[in-house]
C-alpha cells in the first residue's frame, strides 16, 4: 500500500518544484582598468629633431668670370689648401683681350712720346718768336690728355689681366670639398656655384623646427645631440641661431646648435637634437583614456566608493605614447584608461590597477 502512496505524490512533488521562485541571481560588478596618478605621472615633454652636421663656416665658391669650364680638379671629401687650383675655364678668350689691352698701351704710349716732342719744339719756336702763346697752350693740353689716355689703357690691360687670372678658381682657405655643383663641359655664368668648402674647425648642427614650436627655442638655449652613428655617446650643444625667416617650401625654421668637438665631427652626419620641455599641470594619459562628452575631452574617475565620475579636461597635444592634459588632477586619483565609450555615471565598479595581475574570482 505505502509504494502507492509515493507514486502518487510525485506528480505533485513536480508540480511544486514548478511552481517555486527561482534563484536570486547576485548582481556583477564590473572590472575597469585604470591607472592611479601618482608624483611621477607629470608629463616630461622632450622635443627631438633630426638634423645634419655642418660646418660653421662654409663657402660657394664660383669664377669671378663666364665661360665654358674645361676642367675640374677636385671631387666630394678633397682635402683643399688655399690657393690650390679647383677648376679652369677656357682662357683664350680671356688671353686675346689682355693682348689686345697691352697693344692698347703701346699705341697710348706712343701718342705721349709724340705730345712731349711736340711741347718741347712748340717751346723752342715760342723762345724764337716763330709761334704764339697759345700754340703752346694746345699743345700742353695735348700732352695731359695724352698721358691721361694713357693710364686709362693701363688700367684697362690690369683689368684684361685679372680676368684671364679668374679663369682658375682658387680656394680661399683651406677646408673640405662638400658639394660640387658644375662638371667639365659645362658653361657657367659670372657667381654660379661650382664647389662649396667646408672650413675646418666648429662643427654644429643644423634642424629645421616647425612654425608651432619655433618660439619655444631661443639663442643660448642647451641640447643634448646624439649622433646616429654612436647612440652610446650624448653631446651637450647651444642654440647658436634661429632663424628669422621659414623656408619657404617646407615653411620650417633653420635652427644651428653649436658642438664643442670640432673637426672630430664627420660632416654630413646625421644626429638627434633633444630640448626638454616642462609642462606644469600636466599629465600623460593613454589614448584610450580621453573620450568626448557634449564635444568636450573628459576622463573617467574612480571615487573612494568604486563609482564612476566623469570630468572634463584640456588636452595639450597628442602624443605616440599618449594625451597630454593640462588640468590638474589630485595625487591618488584613479583614471579609467580602456573601455571609456561604455561607462555610465554613477555605476559601481571594481577597479583593477593597471600593469597589476587581477584576481581570480572563484565563486564564479
Amino acid at each position: 500500500m505505502k509504494p502507492l502512496i509515493l507514486l502518487s505524490a510525485l506528480p505533485l512533488l513536480g508540480l511544486l518544484a514548478a511552481c517555486s521562485p527561482p534563484a536570486t541571481e547576485v548582481p556583477v560588478t564590473p572590472a575597469v582598468l585604470v591607472r592611479s596618478i601618482g608624483a611621477d605621472t607629470g608629463a616630461k615633454s622632450v622635443q627631438a629633431y633630426t638634423g645634419e652636421i655642418r660646418a660653421r663656416f662654409e663657402s660657394d665658391l664660383a669664377f669671378r668670370v663666364g665661360g665654358k669650364m674645361i676642367e675640374r680638379k677636385v671631387d666630394v671629401g678633397a682635402r683643399v689648401t688655399s690657393g690650390q687650383v679647383l677648376a679652369k675655364l677656357d682662357p683664350q678668350d680671356a688671353r686675346l683681350a689682355a693682348a689686345a689691352a697691352r697693344s692698347q698701351i703701346a699705341a697710348a704710349e706712343a701718342d705721349a712720346t709724340l705730345a712731349r716732342v711736340e711741347l718741347k719744339r712748340t717751346e723752342a719756336l715760342l723762345a724764337k718768336g716763330f709761334v704764339s702763346a697759345s700754340a703752346l697752350d694746345t699743345r700742353r693740353a695735348a700732352l695731359d690728355a695724352a698721358e691721361a689716355s694713357l693710364r686709362q689703357v693701363r688700367a684697362q690691360a690690369s683689368t684684361a689681366d685679372n680676368q684671364a687670372a679668374y679663369t682658375e678658381l682658387q680656394a680661399d682657405s683651406p677646408g673640405v670639398v662638400t658639394q660640387v655643383f658644375a662638371e667639365a663641359g659645362q658653361v657657367v655664368s659670372v657667381g654660379q656655384p661650382v664647389v662649396r668648402i667646408a672650413r675646418p674647425g666648429e662643427r654644429e648642427l643644423l634642424i629645421f623646427v616647425p612654425e608651432s614650436r619655433i618660439r619655444s627655442i631661443e639663442p643660448g638655449e642647451v641640447a643634448k645631440v646624439r649622433l646616429w652613428i654612436d647612440q652610446e655617446r650624448t653631446i651637450g650643444g647651444t642654440v647658436r641661431e634661429v632663424s628669422p625667416v621659414a623656408d619657404s617650401a617646407t615653411r620650417t625654421y633653420g635652427v644651428r646648435i653649436s658642438l664643442p668637438d670640432g673637426d672630430a665631427l664627420p660632416l654630413g652626419a646625421t644626429a638627434t637634437a633633444a630640448f626638454s620641455r616642462t609642462q606644469a599641470s600636466s599629465f600623460v594619459l593613454p589614448l584610450g583614456a580621453v573620450t568626448r562628452n557634449g564635444g568636450q575631452a573628459s576622463i573617467w574617475l574612480v571615487d573612494g566608493e568604486n563609482r564612476l565620475t566623469p570630468m572634463t579636461v584640456a588636452v595639450l597635444a597628442f602624443r605616440e605614447d599618449g594625451v597630454v592634459v593640462r588640468d590638474e588632477l589630485p595625487e591618488g586619483s584613479r583614471v579609467v584608461v580602456t573601455g571609456v565609450h561604455k561607462l555610465v555615471a554613477g555605476t559601481r565598479v571594481r577597479p583593477v590597477e593597471e600593469g597589476s595581475t587581477p584576481a581570480l574570482d572563484v565563486k564564479r
